[in-house]
């Protein structure tokens, strides 16, 4: 007798916590609907609420963590280095990261995730940070273009800004070609395994991306910027700078070839009838 009342004891608290669990889950997406309805209004702050209490209700609910931290993410302002600006960046990264440590999460939800806290990090202006997540989101899906693209602009912002200040020391003018001995060898040293790594990684989004002019620009100024440091060979020099010549001129065709198609797609630009 003893043996059936523990029995349905168990089976009592069993249904519910079973029950109990189902209107958590229930509640969460309640909230996610919510929350996802405020921030496609731009009510961020109620939308961060909704999410919160979705998570709190159903901690299994990856979509409102991501939510949570995109929402957060949305409010910072990047370049505004005030404390409250900084802690709801930090605070978009923290949600992020929450998510990454979950074993249940997709490939696309930690892709978004590792994406998101790089572009807050390159924000942040802490490249090496933004670099790490950059090649992590390389790492999670190898066919997307933008991370290797992302790897190389802060390539060529890690090389250009030495680069610069170095040229300014001199007095260079932009046209100017670097000729001091002792500052391009520094340089060179500097920067070279930099550049390297940025024309290789531009390639890689360019090989993926067909007609990605963003990336052809950029390659046009690392070839620029491997130019620079290339005061021991002349021939090296021009054959550069022509290479970045030409990479302006596939940009400024690509820009091109895809305003064309823009212009001829469905619902582009729509001549009018001919009057009869």
């Amino acid at each position: 007798m003893k043996l059936m009342i523990r029995l349905l004891t168990f089976l009592a608290v069993a249904s519910a916590l079973l029950v109990s669990t189902g209107c958590g889950k229930l509640r969460a997406r309640d909230q996610l609907n919510k929350g996802v309805q405020s921030y496609k209004n731009n009510r961020y702050e109620e939308a961060i609420e909704h999410f919160k209490n979705a998570v709190a209700f159903d901690p299994t609910l990856l979509n409102a963590q991501l939510y949570l931290a995109t929402a957060y993410a949305s409010q910072y302002i990047p370049g505004v280095e005030s404390p409250d600006n900084v802690r709801m960046g930090d605070q978009a990264i923290e949600e992020y990261k929450k998510v990454l440590d979950v074993a249940i999460a997709t490939r696309e939800q930690k892709v978004n995730s590792v994406k998101g806290i790089a572009y807050i990090h390159l924000n942040m202006k802490k490249f090496d940070q933004a670099r790490e997540y950059y090649l992590k989101a390389t790492e999670l899906d190898p066919k997307d273009a933008e991370p290797f693209y992302s790897v190389g602009v802060i390539d060529w912002t890690k090389a250009y800004q030495p680069r610069q200040e170095e040229r300014g020391k001199l007095g260079l003018k932009p046209n100017d070609q670097l000729k001091d001995k002792k500052v391009c060898a520094m340089l060179r040293a500097k920067n070279w395994d930099v550049v390297a790594d940025g024309i290789a990684m531009l390639d890689r989004a360019i090989n993926l991306r067909e007609e990605y002019d963003d990336a052809m620009a950029y390659m046009n100024l690392m070839y620029r910027e491997r130019a620079d440091i290339q005061c021991d060979d002349p021939a090296a020099y021009q054959a550069d700078m022509k290479a970045a010549d030409d990479w302006v001129d596939k940009t400024m065709a690509a820009k091109k070839s895809k305003a064309e198609k823009a212009a001829h797609a469905p619902g582009g630009i729509v001549m009018d009838a001919p009057k009869e």
